[in-house]
């Protein structure tokens, strides 16, 4: 599964994450005890902060990135691009119910090949998305190519964590548990069990640090939680 390249892991992870669209935040709610929702606060935080004008939030799934980063009273609007239309669409039901329907623009687009002018955004956000590009050097280069000079990238994802013990512990505790949940509420073992092995074929906080890096973006900032299994990194571009 993991080991299809290309088109065909980009279509099979469009699939799985459209099928699995309903019950995406109640999985990640069990599966980090509600942690994500302070993760992603402390991220939008970040990447909110002395910045001025629109928001570009990649792979922007269900929306939650995108609705804390409009919380910030300095944005007023946020893009939400995702290639899965179901994902999208409880991000519309959502915003209609946050009454942010109107700050909330949600496009169905490829991370790899941005429908947007060269630095159109003031800052970029990918929560939990950077793990499922199929050409991550690709991505980034299109991302930093719509942030303003000067603007911010900011990058929320789980990597894998630096000391040998939690490594093991973390990964163990993926493989077992993630499927089990997965096919108890949603109904899909396959889909949960992809979680896992992408992050076992990731990075850790430092090599993506260094990738980021030669995207061409400065002056890191780098935050790690969840006992180093979860980074939060944002640059400026160049």
């Amino acid at each position: 599964m993991v080991q299809l390249k290309g088109n065909d892991r980009s279509a099979f992870v469009a699939s799985m994450f459209g099928r699995i669209s309903r019950r995406y935040d109640l999985l990640n709610t069990l599966m980090t005890v509600g942690m994500h929702y302070i993760w992603r606060r402390n991220a939008a935080k970040l990447a909110a902060t002395h910045v001025s004008g629109d928001i570009l939030d990649v792979a922007s799934g269900t929306g939650d990135f995108a609705f804390d980063l409009l919380k910030h009273s300095n944005v007023e609007i946020v893009v939400g691009l995702d290639f899965s239309p179901e994902m999208l669409n409880v991000a519309i039901s959502k915003s209609v119910k946050l009454g942010l329907d109107g700050r909330f623009i949600p496009v169905i687009g490829d991370a790899h090949l941005l429908p947007f002018s060269e630095e159109r955004f003031a800052s970029v956000t990918v929560g939990f998305g950077v793990r499922n590009f199929s050409d991550l050097p690709k991505a980034l280069a299109d991302i930093v190519r719509v942030t303003r000079r000067g603007g911010k990238v900011t990058v929320l994802e789980i990597v894998r964590p630096r000391g040998r013990l939690a490594s093991v512990l973390f990964l163990r505790y993926f493989r077992w548990m993630t499927p089990k949940l997965g096919r108890f509420f949603a109904g899909d073992y396959e889909a949960y069990k992809y979680l896992p092995e992408s992050v076992q074929n990731f990075m850790s906080v430092t090599q993506l640090s260094e990738i980021l890096e030669g995207a061409g973006l400065r002056n890191l900032v780098v935050e790690t939680k969840g006992m180093g299994s979860i980074a939060i990194i944002s640059g400026e571009r160049s």
